[in-house]
C-alpha cells in the first residue's frame, strides 16, 4: 500500500525541522488537544480505523485532521511498512514531544456511562445482535453489559437493567420485567411454528398433522416450559416417552434443529433469518403468539447512553418489520 501522503503545497522552503531538536518541543506546545489525540491513538493502534472507532468519529475525518498536522510539519507522519501502519523518523519524534506534553494537557478521557441491557434470549440472538455489534464498530468507547435472559420474572428481576426488552402472552403487558419500569413500548407480535431444517424436509415426507411428529425428534427449549401459549405444544413433548431432546440455551436448540432432524418451535421470522430451515404450518389449531416489549427502568437515570440504545432497538424492529407481518 502507498505511503499516507499529504498534498503538496507551494510556498517559501521549510527548514528541515529534524535537524532542530528544540522545534519539535515548540511545535507539539502547538498542536492542538484535539489533533494531538488523533495523532497518539492513531500511533498506538497502528491502524487509522481502529483509531476513528476509539475516538468514536469517522475514518476520513481522522485522515484529514492528520493529513493537515502534516502539512502543518511539511513531513511524513505516518507510513506502511507492508500492511502495518507505522510512524515515520519525523512521527517518532512528533510523538515523544506530544507525550511529554500529556500531563501538562488539560483533555482527559471522557468516562461512559454504563448500560446495562437485560434481552430475551431469542431476541438478542435473532434480531438485535448484527445491530449491537455494529454500533460497537462504530463507537469502541461504549461501555455496554448485554445481559441474556431466558425471560422469566426471576432472571429479568435480578438483572436490574437500565434497559429491558422481554416477551409476554398476550396483548397487554402480561408479564413485567419484576421491578418498577416507565412505559412499555410495543415492538412486534411474534407467531410461533414448529419448523426443521430443509435438507431433513421433503414434501414427500413432511409432517403436515400432528400424528406426523411421531416419526421426528422433538426440541425443546426448557425455559419454555412455563409459557402458556406454547401449551399445545409443550403437552406433545410432555407425551414423549422417547424422541425427545431438552435443550438449556437457545442456541443449542436451534443447532439441534439445523443438524439433527429434530424439530423444534420457533417464531415464524425465522425462516427470513436462517433460510436452512422451513416452518411447518396447520399442526396446530390454536395459534401460539407471544409479544416483544421494550422499557426503561424507572428508578435509574435515562442518560444518553441509555437513549442510544433504546433508539437502536426500535429501529431494529422497524427495519425487520416484514418479519412480523
Amino acid at each position: 500500500m502507498a505511503m499516507f501522503q499529504i498534498p503538496s503545497v507551494e510556498g517559501p522552503a521549510r527548514i528541515p525541522l529534524a535537524s532542530h531538536p528544540r522545534s519539535w518541543t515548540s511545535l507539539a506546545a502547538t498542536v492542538e488537544p484535539r489533533v494531538a489525540e488523533y495523532f497518539l491513538v492513531s500511533a498506538r493502534c497502528g491502524c487509522f480505523k481502529q483509531a476513528a472507532r476509539h475516538l468514536n468519529i469517522r475514518a476520513p475525518l481522522l485522515r484529514r485532521q492528520l493529513a493537515q498536522l502534516e502539512e502543518t510539519v511539511g513531513r511524513t507522519l505516518f507510513s506502511y511498512q507492508g500492511s502495518t501502519l507505522a510512524l515515520s523518523r519525523e512521527g517518532l519524534q512528533l510523538q515523544a514531544q506530544l507525550m511529554a506534553l500529556v500531563p501538562q494537557r488539560t483533555t482527559q478521557v471522557v468516562s461512559q456511562p454504563l448500560v446495562r441491557l437485560a434481552i430475551a434470549a431469542p431476541i438478542l440472538h435473532d434480531i438485535l445482535s448484527r445491530d449491537l455489534i455494529a454500533l460497537l464498530r462504530r463507537d469502541a468507547s461504549v461501555r455496554l453489559e448485554v445481559i441474556a435472559v431466558d425471560n422469566n420474572q426471576q432472571s429479568l428481576q435480578a438483572a436490574n437493567a437500565d434497559v429491558v426488552l422481554w416477551l409476554s402472552d398476550s396483548g397487554v403487558v402480561s408479564t413485567s420485567p419484576g421491578f418498577a419500569i416507565r412505559e412499555p413500548q410495543h415492538l412486534a407480535s411474534l407467531d410461533y411454528l414448529p419448523h426443521m431444517a430443509k435438507r431433513y424436509s421433503r414434501t414427500i415426507a413432511r409432517p403436515e398433522h400432528l400424528e406426523g411428529l411421531a416419526d421426528y425428534l422433538l426440541v425443546q427449549w426448557q425455559p419454555e416450559r412455563q409459557v402458556k401459549v406454547f401449551a399445545p405444544w409443550n403437552a406433545q413433548i410432555d407425551r414423549r416417552e422417547a424422541g425427545v431432546v431438552h435443550a438449556h440455551t437457545y442456541e443449542l436448540m436451534l443447532e439441534m434443529i439445523r443438524s439433527s432432524a429434530c424439530i423444534g418451535l420457533l417464531p415464524a421470522y425465522m425462516s427470513r433469518f436462517d433460510r436452512t430451515l422451513t416452518p411447518l404450518p396447520g399442526l396446530f389449531d390454536a395459534p401460539m403468539q407471544r409479544q416483544v416489549w421494550v422499557a426503561l427502568n424507572a428508578q435509574l437515570e435515562v442518560s444518553e447512553a441509555v437513549q442510544v440504545i433504546v433508539d437502536l432497538i426500535v429501529r431494529t424492529f422497524d427495519e425487520r418489520r416484514e418479519w412480523f407481518e
